[in-house]
């Protein structure tokens, strides 16, 4: 009698939700506020100075983007609707909770600027909605989670499937919006364009 054939099963999947945000004029709308932000916001050009941002933040300066520009309140609205169809697709059970956009920040990143890798504590989901992504800009990378407990394990293959290296890029284009749980370790490369890179980042918190 022949013993049965080996079976795989994956387990503790990372989940990255991408979607296309290209309304009518919306993105120009949010390039132009993003652009009058960097000019205006001195506390923002300060800090950003002050800790060493290569270019513009208003990380640490504002928080009422939405009041500010009607285009970020009509990018919020949107934001809302698929953090909530992201959480649907993670099974997560939200009780008598609900998510809620915590922070909401513009990033003008120079050529030659860099975001070295981090997480978003606090959070429950992160993203980044991407406004100007000129060639070169570099793709966010994202790190799989279990690469500090994997010791002595020995290197990928070059040609491994996307689902099983350890770094994983993921290039967006002007529209794009990414989500992921905030736990996930990702960097952004050297920003190798000749132009700016102009992002608008987020957290949502469980409330």
């Amino acid at each position: 009698m022949s013993t049965p054939d080996p079976t795989v099963e994956t387990l503790f999947v990372t989940k990255l939700y991408r979607a296309e945000l290209l309304g009518a004029g919306l993105n120009d709308e949010l390039l132009a506020a993003c652009l009058a932000a960097a000019e205006d916001d001195e506390a923002g050009q300060i800090w950003s100075e002050e800790n060493g941002y290569p270019g513009y933040t208003s990380y640490a300066s504002l928080d009422d983007l939405g009041w500010r520009f009607p285009a970020m309140k009509a990018l919020v609205k949107q934001l809302d609707k698929h953090a909530k169809a992201f959480a649907k697709l993670l099974d997560w059970d939200l009780g008598d909770r609900k998510l809620v956009l915590d922070s909401l920040w513009i990033n003008v990143l120079e050529p030659g600027g860099f975001h070295s890798g981090h997480i978003h504590p606090g959070s429950v989901l992160s993203g980044t909605y991407y406004v100007s992504v000129p060639d070169g800009a570099g793709a966010i990378t994202f790190e799989d989670p279990r690469l500090p407990r994997m010791m002595a394990a020995p290197p990928k293959k070059k040609k491994a499937s996307r689902d099983q290296q350890a770094f994983v890029p993921v290039a967006p284009a002007p529209g794009s919006v990414l989500l992921w749980e905030s736990w996930m370790h990702h960097a952004v490369p050297l920003n190798r364009a000749e132009a700016e890179r102009v992002s608008i980042s987020f957290n949502y918190a469980w409330r």
